[in-house]
């Protein structure tokens, strides 16, 4: 295994994935943890439902080695879908994806990594699934009407709720992990939509006291669910700098496979 080469974390959703570097978001924090043990990659994709990921999916998993190559190359240790925030938007929208067809989504996503009949079956990947924030329909629908030409509000705060709820069930039904965000967020607003603005941006999109909660509840759901690569848990896979033989720098400096 190369020093430069370690096993990873891939964050796969839209954009308050694809934003998760900004605003102290999860994958900054994430990259802060897993420093010289996971490396951890950023594949959001603004403005992309289910429907429009899994194509984009089956690019990705070129990063799964298949069955193999699986000793021999590095191993994706987690995986985050986070997807519902645009699918859940009202019918008459280009991004609605029914619920159902949402539902049914997830689990094929699942199963192109999970499943022992895929080519990318990856064993040693453990998937976590994230619901969408809720939505704060007073902070869009002004953000809405501020842009030129005026929109109206494209969300219903029941509506996303639906879509929340039915993650956390696809995790429970297929064996995974999964962080509420919704009911994360909702909590600690006092259950009032209008107090969400304190851990939303415009209503959608999480600000830095959003990805702070975000962050603490991924955080926990990997040490309870996956011990064995919280980060607490591993080693560096590049050594510490005592354990270094100046005698022979080259060979102890080479990386080790932390799982």
């Amino acid at each position: 295994m190369a020093a430069n080469v370690l096993d990873t974390v891939m964050l796969f959703g839209d954009s308050i994935t694809q934003g998760s570097w900004d605003l102290n978001g999860i994958g900054a924090r994430l990259s802060f943890v897993y420093a010289r043990k996971l490396d951890v990659l950023n594949r959001g994709l603004s403005g992309y439902n289910t429907e429009w990921a899994i194509p984009v999916f089956e690019q990705l998993l070129q990063v799964f080695a298949k069955k193999e190559e699986q000793p021999y190359v590095p191993a994706v240790r987690l995986l985050t879908i986070w997807f519902g925030a645009n699918d859940s938007v009202l019918p008459s929208e280009r991004q609605h994806v029914p619920l159902a067809q949402f539902i049914a989504n997830l689990k094929h996503l699942i199963t192109m990594v999970k499943s022992p009949s895929s080519e990318y079956y990856s064993p040693k990947t453990r998937i976590l699934l994230i619901s969408p924030p809720p939505v704060n329909t007073y902070q869009r629908s002004a953000e809405l009407v501020s842009r030129d030409p005026p929109r109206n509000c494209d969300r219903e705060f029941g509506f996303t709720k639906l879509y929340a709820e039915a993650v956390v069930k696809t995790a429970q039904e297929e064996g995974a992990a999964v962080v509420d965000v919704w009911t994360v967020l909702w909590e600690a607003a006092g259950k009032d939509e209008r107090a969400l603005s304190a851990y939303l941006l415009d209503g959608l999109h999480l600000n830095a006291k959003g990805y702070e909660l975000a962050y603490n509840a991924i955080n926990e759901s990997i040490e309870q669910s996956y011990p064995e690569i919280h980060h607490q848990n591993l080693q560096y896979a590049i050594p510490r700098h005592d354990e270094l033989d100046p005698s022979n720098i080259r060979e102890s400096v080479r990386a080790r496979r932390l799982v």
